[in-house]
């Protein structure tokens, strides 16, 4: 009887494995959008528009990624940020709501003005600049050209990412921080989306167990 109860027991519990295992799996497998999306505004690095919606597949702009970037970094209290220098921009006026965030991201060299001082606050950005720009933010591995082409042959479209951005994106991939599609693209060329911001956005929160504090009323 001892033994029959045994063998019940452990059919049992080869019944469950299988559950147990979907479920850790599942606890660890790569966030989804949509709890991304909960991260990034719960850690108020990015927010919901007016009527509480996220709306992930909005493209983002130059001065949006400014304005994230300058949340997500903390770029306040770098050093750069405390010079007194005002930078001229004439397509940022200083009632503009990103002008600040702006200020604070040209003078820690992160993003670039365009020849004429003008900024263009408004311009859709690729992805290959927003993670360009997201890998200046983070700092940029110093990796030799001959590495960033090993590290970036996974991809199918790698050909496709400029020069330019090749090292940061890089880093971002030694980091784990590239979100791809099905097909392991990075689709540099494409638009960056809010949803795609978002990804990555959650990715480096977790990576640096950054949580931000609630703001007392």
């Amino acid at each position: 009887m001892r033994h029959l109860l045994s063998t019940i027991s452990l059919l049992a519990l080869l019944q469950i494995l299988p559950t147990i295992d979907q479920a850790a799996a599942k606890e660890n497998s790569p966030a989804t959008e949509s709890n991304a999306i909960q991260k990034v505004v719960n850690a108020k690095v990015m927010d919901n528009f007016p009527d509480g919606e996220f709306y992930p597949e909005r493209l983002i702009s130059r001065a949006e990624l400014a304005s994230i970037l300058v949340k997500a970094f903390e770029l306040e209290n770098r050093q750069a940020t405390k010079q007194e220098k005002i930078i001229v921009l004439p397509d940022v006026p200083s009632n503009y709501w990103a002008y600040q965030d702006i200020q604070t991201i040209l003078k820690n060299d992160i993003m670039q003005g365009y020849r004429g001082g003008m900024f263009f606050p408004n311009q859709r950005i690729t992805r290959a600049e927003a993670l360009a720009i997201f890998g200046q933010a983070y700092g940029v591995f110093q990796f030799t050209d001959d590495t960033v082409n090993e590290m970036l042959k996974p991809y199918p479209d790698a050909g496709s990412i400029p020069s330019w951005a090749r090292k940061a994106i890089a880093t971002l991939v030694a980091e784990e921080l590239i979100k791809t599609d099905s097909q392991n693209n990075i689709n540099p060329l494409q638009p960056m989306t809010r949803g795609d911001m978002a990804h990555l956005l959650s990715e480096y929160l977790q990576r640096q167990g950054i949580r931000k504090p609630e703001k007392t009323k």
